[in-house]
């Protein structure tokens, strides 16, 4: 309920502001399980995104945001809600896997997942090598993978930023991809990932380098190490 008040909220607010220009939303299964595979350059991303996408877009954020005390601690953990986030514990190791594990279960509701493969925001605009914790996903859930390319929401709401600039963002939504195989194997996994991130470099245009973002977590990764 959260979810769908806030949503109604801002949607006029921020369609009229920022006027999203959006490719290929008709490629999202109205229905049924679903992977939202996007580039990360700002938090925006998990705003503007699931605004023009009908279905609740559920993404797994670290379990910390839903913990920290006092009066911060709470609003962060109501927004976080409202937004549609589900905690987990990214930390590694069996946590990675419980990540993996939580994101299977929604899946197998029919849910729809939003996740950044890149593990973390882009620290300079370019493309960077995907973590294959989302590979697992959808190998192990079978559900498809829509690969989304996010324009234009680093100089809406640069890093540190509160209040946003006001300006155009872009979407590009790309066709559904679907894998199976064996999700034991890590160069099975490390395919999986790359199709997954040549896709979405081959509609967002940005440069792509062939190594991790530095690490620092933030909404909607699954962290997976190879």
């Amino acid at each position: 309920m959260p979810y769908r008040l806030l949503k109604s909220f801002l949607s006029p607010i921020l369609l009229l502001l920022f006027r999203p220009k959006v490719r290929g939303l008709d490629l999202v299964p109205g229905s049924g399980p679903v992977i939202i595979a996007s580039n990360h350059l700002s938090f925006s991303d998990s705003i503007f995104m699931p605004l023009v996408v009908s279905r609740k877009v559920t993404f797994l954020a670290k379990q910390e945001y839903f913990t920290q005390p006092g009066l911060k601690g709470l609003i962060k953990k109501l927004a976080f809600i409202a937004l549609g986030q589900v905690p987990v514990d990214r930390s590694g190791g069996r946590a990675s896997e419980a990540a993996v594990k939580t994101g299977v279960a929604l899946l197998e509701k029919g849910e729809c997942i939003g996740i950044y493969p890149e593990g973390t925001r882009s620290p300079d605009g370019r493309l960077y090598k995907g973590r294959t914790g989302i590979a697992r996903l959808a190998i192990e859930s079978g559900a498809p993978v829509i690969p989304v390319a996010m324009s234009n929401t680093d100089k809406i709401q640069p890093t540190g930023k509160v209040i946003p600039n006001v300006k155009r963002v872009g979407m590009s939504f790309g066709k559904p991809m679907y894998f199976d195989g064996d999700s034991t194997d890590l160069q099975y996994l490390r395919d999986v990932t790359d199709q997954i991130m040549n896709a979405i470099h081959a509609m967002s245009g940005q440069e792509y380098i062939d190594i991790y973002a530095p690490k620092k977590a933030k909404l909607g990764e699954i962290q997976e190490e190879d």
